[in-house]
């Protein structure tokens, strides 16, 4: 399908330049004044295939009044504020600068048409700044948007056609409203930018084909990059969808997407409102700024300070809310014009001001980064020059355009002035140094996640060495204890918990038993296991005091836990039932349904100083003894539900091993590691 419509447009052209290389030749359009009412008349004779421009001095009148539509009125120049002005440019610049509101174009034209030649005539309407209506003959031949009351206005509007009817001579009238200025204005534009051309049917239609043609050929860098924006956004989403920790990932697929919105709204010629296009683009013109400010943050590896990240967060939400309060200026104000005063053009600069000066933040970012000493690979360097670049641009050339109406600088047009043109398609500074960011940004994301996947890969590697270790320190084969039956259950919430207990024969028979609970979960609560484990066996060898080993764990803890804590119940259990039991704020054991009333404790490693006290019972026969940590009683259901005391003492009611325990509190919510240890004395044999 290509082929077939490239092939169409360039036959346009070719009838277009062949229709206007039969104008040239002698004898077939000649052009005269004349003095009538002392308005110049434009007389086009012998106007055949081709088209001619309507070029020369027309009659340009400010205001408004629907009488100058009529052909008859004296619209001689100097007379009732008539003068002339040329259709090649704006009225900006040619004396009537800064002026806004409606205007007056007016041509008298005289049509001769060559024989054998269809009478309809067509006019070719380039851009004009803003709402126009056409009038041929004191009657309305077409418009583009719509005047006040009624303000309508198109953003980069593209060319026009408009049919005159069959040829004669007449007086052509184009009412013209420019918007109020916005703050970034330079007051050089208002009305025609270029000559109309008028001329025969098909001339005109390939008149348009043509300039059709030549602004897709211009538009095929943006196009081209928009896909690779597309692309990009859509890879960085689906992955960020299957891992969501990859942010960067997130943050990545909202810089890359916004641009292509933006142009959607403001460049493909689809028909929008200006301030509708405008509104709804503001706010994607503050996701780029913000995405970028968090892929800096990440990729330069800034996440780490809590400080920053909360000052990029603010800095994130005040940008977004004065682009979308701009984008709520421009959308809304202009469907009541007399709220369009001075005090909106003032907001507007304002915000402009505000989101001016944040558009910074990566420049400050790249230099927080180099005076913390981060020592940035190549590609990350390549990422904040090109950031730095990227950004400075636009920052200078919006500070540039500000009030340029009033100060009459020239250098922001110059900056977005094209470098060089690529078969047709003109590369400025500000879409080089975006490209250039972009590409830059995707090699700094791949090396990224390849970074991560290695850094994750290590990670999982230390993970499965704690698990292996921690499956060391807590037995899965428990000794045997003449007198009693003992069972346990070990399940941790993550793949490494935090829970720990130990099982360690005594002399004389006895047995010490030790359950605990690390604060925190994954590979630092593992190692406190282990520290843990290690000492409780060590304190064994030298006392069989329960006391005396929580004491003992405290001290060796103390400072070691890096803010953290461990609760902990050690119990020695003898041959014929009687039991020692010492707490360091642990969860009290259940005996049967009955909970153990055990004397207040600090947990292990909060202080230094702390003492335990020890708590004798005896366990009688058949009596069921039921250690846990607190993951059991913190089991969570769906609605957010405890498992709660009541039906803990249900559960321990019915004497479960500990594997039935723990599997009931799974089965409602598990939300933390569950350790569960239970002891039952034999009864005496009736044999």
């Amino acid at each position: 399908m290509l082929f077939p419509r490239l092939r169409k447009a360039l036959c346009a052209v070719v009838v277009c330049l062949a229709g206007l290389r039969t104008l040239a030749l002698p004898g077939q359009v000649a052009f005269a004044a004349t003095n009538s009412s002392n308005a110049p008349e434009l007389t086009i004779e012998g106007l055949g295939k081709g088209a001619a421009p309507l070029d020369g001095e027309w009659q340009f009148h400010l205001g408004d009044n629907m009488s100058w539509a009529a052909p008859a009125i004296d619209d001689a120049t100097g007379h009732n504020g008539w003068e002339q002005l040329t259709a090649d440019k704006p009225w900006g610049q040619q004396g009537h600068a800064a002026y806004t509101g409606f205007a007056w174009y007016r041509r008298h034209i005289a049509l001769k048409l060559a024989s054998g030649v269809a009478p309809d005539v067509v006019m070719f309407i380039p851009p004009v700044d803003d709402a126009y209506e056409i009038y041929w003959n004191g009657a309305l031949v077409g418009r583009d948007g719509g005047v006040p009351p009624h303000l309508v206005w198109h953003f980069r509007p593209p060319p026009r056609t408009f049919g005159l009817g069959p040829v004669r001579s007449g007086v052509l009238a184009v009412r013209v409203y420019k918007v109020p200025l916005a703050s970034f204005d330079s007051g050089r534009q208002g009305g025609f930018y270029a000559n109309p051309m008028i001329g025969s049917r098909d001339a005109i239609g390939a008149l348009k084909d043509a300039s059709d043609f030549r602004w897709l050929q211009r538009s095929q860098f943006r196009f081209g990059i928009d896909s690779l924006y597309c692309l990009v956004s859509l890879l960085c989403l689906l992955t960020w969808l299957r891992d969501r920790r990859q942010w960067l990932l997130f943050w990545m697929a909202g810089y890359a997407i916004s641009p292509v919105v933006i142009d959607f709204l403001l460049n493909l010629r689809i028909g929008f409102r200006t301030n509708v296009a405008l509104g709804l683009a503001q706010p994607f013109f503050g996701m780029i700024q913000v995405s970028l400010w968090y892929v800096l943050v990440l990729i330069l590896r800034l996440d780490e300070s809590r400080r920053l990240l909360r000052t990029v967060r603010v800095l994130a939400s005040i940008e977004l809310a004065v682009f979308s309060l701009d984008g709520m200026l421009v959308l809304f104000i202009p469907l009541v014009p007399s709220w369009w005063t001075v005090q909106v053009q003032w907001a507007d600069a304002i915000f402009t001001a505000v989101f001016t000066i944040l558009q910074l933040t990566p420049l400050v970012l790249v230099g927080y980064a180099v005076l913390q000493g981060r020592k940035l690979s190549v590609e990350r360097w390549l990422v904040a020059i090109c950031a730095f670049i990227s950004d400075i641009i636009p920052v200078l050339r919006s500070a540039l355009e500000q009030g340029s109406r009033y100060t009459h600088w020239t250098l922001g047009d110059k900056i977005a002035a094209p470098l060089f043109v690529v078969n047709g398609n003109g590369i400025n500074a500000a879409s080089l140094s975006s490209t250039l960011l972009l590409v830059a940004l995707i090699f700094a994301v791949y090396r990224y996640l390849a970074e991560e996947r290695q850094r994750q890969a290590a990670i999982e590697q230390e993970f499965r060495n704690a698990r292996e270790l921690q499956q060391v320190l807590i037995p899965e084969d428990l000794p045997e204890i003449p007198g009693y039956t003992l069972t346990s259950a070990y399940k941790p919430a993550s793949e490494v918990g935090g829970d720990f207990f130990q099982i360690i024969p005594l002399p004389q028979g006895s047995t010490l038993i030790v359950l605990g609970d690390v604060s925190g979960k994954g590979l630092k609560a593992a190692m406190a296991v282990s520290l843990i484990v290690g000492a409780i066996r060590t304190f064994a060898e030298v006392t069989n005091s329960p006391a005396e080993i929580l004491a003992g764990l405290n001290r060796r803890l103390h400072g070691r836990l890096q803010g953290g804590f461990a609760t902990a119940i050690a119990l020695r259990l003898d041959a014929d039932g009687s039991c020692v039991l010492a707490s360091a704020g642990h969860t009290s054991p259940f005996i049967n349904e009955r909970e153990l009333t055990l004397p207040g404790a600090f947990p292990l490693g909060l202080t230094a100083i702390a003492t335990y006290e020890e708590k004798k019972f005896m366990l009688a026969r058949s009596e069921h003894l039921a250690l846990y940590t607190d993951g059991l009683l913190e089991a969570r259901n769906a609605t957010g539900e405890l498992y709660s005391f009541e039906r803990l003492k249900s559960l321990f009611a019915s004497k479960p091993t500990a594997e039935q325990a723990t599997q009931a509190a799974v089965d409602f919510g598990q939300d933390d590691d569950i350790t569960v240890l239970t002891l039952s004395r034999a009864a005496l044999s009736t044999r």
